[in-house]
């Protein structure tokens, strides 16, 4: 496959791996042409997901090097195409996952491209012209302007970054049971990382009682004074799990570890479901008797399309809702990557790419 094609014309300055140790350097490559329907975005900031990781070391065995990671990505538009409306030179924008979809199909028409089953990614995946997708750990990106969203004026764009993968994931379950419309109920978050302390937020912006479950009785005080949480459960605990049992309306679980989803549908009320965000390497241990006997669902979630990513932007410039990061800087994406590893970051690493050498040629 063809890592650029004739109209890549624009040299790039990024950064990339090259091979499976991980390991990132600067990198120099071509983008295309702003075409008819794209915009061009001056990268100014890039969050650090968990699946850059993956990527870059190919845990996962799909990766294309050399790779570009980043798909949550913020910045400023410095060209827009003929056929762009709703987009100017000067506007903040930002970049999530997608790339490209099939445009025709019924996920689609509904925007939920993000279930395309020709879905293409912003790295890692080949763009109609056929050539290799390249991420926001770089200088510049082209991208089809109809994945790409406005950024509220209010929110500072290193702090919005992750919210275009982060955000959305969480966001777009909550939004499929109706919990930011419908306040007033009980859910439980599992997993206090860089996915559940933004579903901390969303939950109580949404007028929830929010529950956090997690493996570290550490996490309580920052679960409840920092981020607003009710309650908290330490998930190794049988016996405060014995007391939250059938407490919970719903239950999103964002932990990417192999564990028992058992004890936590017992957390679940009659008829409530738990999502499950996290991808763990190995599969769950799924117990059929609270299922079965609670009449609960477990389903997933990946992302979310545009509609549900342009709609969570604009209720976070309501609510004032943005990660909480740290800031890195190009030249030291190896150690931040490794620190993402060992979940030793509170809650996302976002990369301030205009620190980084060399400038664009």
């Amino acid at each position: 496959m063809a890592q650029t094609t004739p109209n890549h014309t624009q040299a790039v300055s990024g950064w990339a791996a090259h091979d499976s140790s991980g390991k990132i350097t600067p990198f120099i490559f071509k983008r295309r042409e702003n075409g008819i329907n794209d915009v061009t975005i001056e990268i100014l900031y890039c969050g650090i997901c968990h699946t850059d990781l993956h990527h870059v070391r190919n845990d996962w065995g799909i990766t294309m090097y050399p790779v570009v990671p980043g798909h949550e990505i913020t910045g400023v538009i410095t060209k827009v195409g003929s056929n762009v409306k709703e987009f100017k030179v000067g506007d903040r924008v930002g970049v999530g996952c997608l790339a490209a979809t099939c445009l025709e199909c019924d996920f689609c028409k509904d925007s939920q491209e993000n279930y395309c089953d020709q879905v293409q990614f912003t790295y890692n995946g080949i763009f109609w012209d056929g050539s290799i997708t390249y991420g926001g750990y770089s200088k510049m990106l082209v991208a089809d302007h109809r994945y790409v969203v406005h950024i509220p004026a209010n929110l500072p764009l290193d702090a919005t970054a992750p919210l275009l993968c982060a955000g959305v994931t969480v966001f777009s379950p909550m939004k499929d049971h109706n919990l930011h419309q419908a306040p007033g109920k009980k859910i439980g978050v599992v997993g206090l990382g860089g996915l559940g302390h933004v579903a901390v937020k969303f939950g109580k912006a949404f007028g929830h009682h929010v529950t956090v479950i997690s493996t570290s009785p550490s996490k309580e005080k920052e679960a409840k004074e920092r981020l607003g949480a009710d309650d908290f459960l330490v998930s190794s605990d049988a016996q405060q799990l014995k007391k939250g049992m059938r407490t919970l309306d719903f239950i999103l679980n964002t932990v990417s570890a192999k564990h028992s989803l058992g004890p936590l549908l017992e957390l679940l009320k009659v008829n409530g479901t738990m999502v499950v965000v996290g991808a763990p390497d190995q599969p769950f241990e799924l117990p059929s008797f609270p299922m079965i006997f609670g009449k609960r669902a477990v389903k997933g979630s990946v992302i979310g399309g545009m509609r549900d990513t342009k709609e969570m932007m604009e209720l976070c410039g309501k609510h004032n809702i943005t990660c909480d990061i740290e800031v890195t800087t190009p030249d030291k994406l190896d150690e931040a990557l490794d620190r993402v590893a060992k979940n030793d970051v509170r809650y996302r690493f976002v990369i301030d790419i205009s620190a980084g050498l060399p400038s664009n040629l």
